[in-house]
């Protein structure tokens, strides 16, 4: 019973944490999903992709959506390794241990899909391409996803372009009129006099849009960001896929821990019953003969009769030994056991003496 306590008891304790990992990630998808700012930069991960780009939301949105899901499921799948904690069977304990393995198999695949494939995800920060989808994307109607990210990022990061701003200077916002045909960059490169508000990146106001907007770097550079976006998109993607790797690999140790108490407790549940299963005869059988053990430790069977090697009364001789117990050794070795008592600490008791006196006559 102790073996099977310990393992319910290391069994519950994983479960706990398992919960714990599962309200952790709800709780995180449902942050991500009220986090605007980074799910709108997720777009430009997917500028590169035809099929990402083509979605209806940025990637971060349904990797939040994702994760939130994700949470949901180990949520679930602790409660039931609880139930099954309790009702201590084969058939929930499987229930458990397939849903722990799938979670784990599926976090396992994204996270080498991402560490390793990335690009197989359509997740590229290729200078070239990055270039190629500003100057198709920003500005052209129904690309306005797109514009805002990149203005959120120009704003964020204090940049401007994904190599420089020249890159605007060949993008179809320019070619095509999409904006003022005077302006070189959009305004969001130039340093702002409402940066510290929140969606200053939907309607930036130039703290001197001349100078800005002017073709002489001595006159922008104050005025206008140029540094290029392109290495601050990849550290901000780095960081972002480091919390996610970090998170993953900690729920999966958390699910190993699981599944090895899942296979714990399935040991504890068949010695259990192994042990169960025993015949009642064969533990009768084993409590007499403790029960004769003990009978036989209390009652030595070998008692030494006193030694007379002549019978003598009164200084008389009497003969030589004989075979016949005297009534004294009779009285000493039969009613009066001498070593009995000494030996084993006990005290008969008075009610008890008669029936030892009739037992030894006998």
């Amino acid at each position: 019973m102790a073996c099977c306590f310990n393992y319910k008891f290391v069994l519950n304790l994983c479960n706990f944490l398992f919960l714990i990992c599962g309200l952790l990630l709800v709780v995180s998808g449902l942050y991500i999903f009220s986090d605007n700012k980074r799910i709108l930069l997720s777009r430009l991960l997917a500028a590169s992709s035809d099929r990402l780009s083509s979605l209806p939301q940025p990637l971060l949105f349904y990797i939040a959506l994702g994760v939130a899901i994700a949470g949901f499921v180990a949520t679930l799948a602790a409660v039931v390794g609880f139930w099954a904690s309790c009702l201590h069977t084969y058939c929930f304990l499987t229930i458990y241990f397939l849903s722990v393995v799938v979670l784990l198999l599926t976090e396992s695949v994204l996270c080498l899909a991402i560490t390793l494939w990335p690009h197989c995800l359509g997740i590229s920060l290729d200078e070239t391409q990055m270039v190629r989808s500003l100057q198709s994307n920003y500005g052209v109607p129904g690309q306005e996803q797109f514009t805002n990210a990149l203005d959120l990022a120009q704003l964020r990061f204090g940049c401007c372009g994904m190599r420089s701003s020249l890159d605007y200077d060949t993008s179809l916002w320019r070619l095509q009129g999409y904006g003022q045909r005077n302006w070189p960059v959009p305004l969001s490169c130039c340093v702002l006099e409402n940066a510290d508000q929140a969606m200053a990146y939907l309607d930036p106001k130039p703290a001197n849009e001349s100078m800005c907007q002017s073709l002489e770097r001595l006159s922008y550079e104050r005025e206008r960001h140029t540094e290029s976006c392109l290495p601050h998109l990849d550290n901000w993607y780095r960081e972002q896929y480091g919390i996610f790797l970090g998170a993953s690999l900690i729920l999966a140790m958390i699910e190993f821990c699981v599944l090895l108490a899942i296979i714990m407790s399935c040991t504890g549940l068949a010695s259990q019953r192994a042990r169960l299963k025993k015949p009642a005869q064969e533990v009768r059988t084993q409590r007499v003969k403790s029960r004769q053990t003990l009978i036989e430790n209390l009652y030595e069977p070998d008692v030494e009769l006193r030694e007379n090697s002549s019978h003598s009364a009164d200084g008389m001789y009497l003969g030589p030994a004989s075979r016949h117990v005297s009534s004294e050794d009779f009285k000493e070795l039969y009613i009066k056991p001498r070593d009995l008592y000494k030996q084993h600490n006990l005290r008969p008791s008075p009610a008890s003496r008669p029936a030892q006196m009739r037992n030894y006559l006998v």
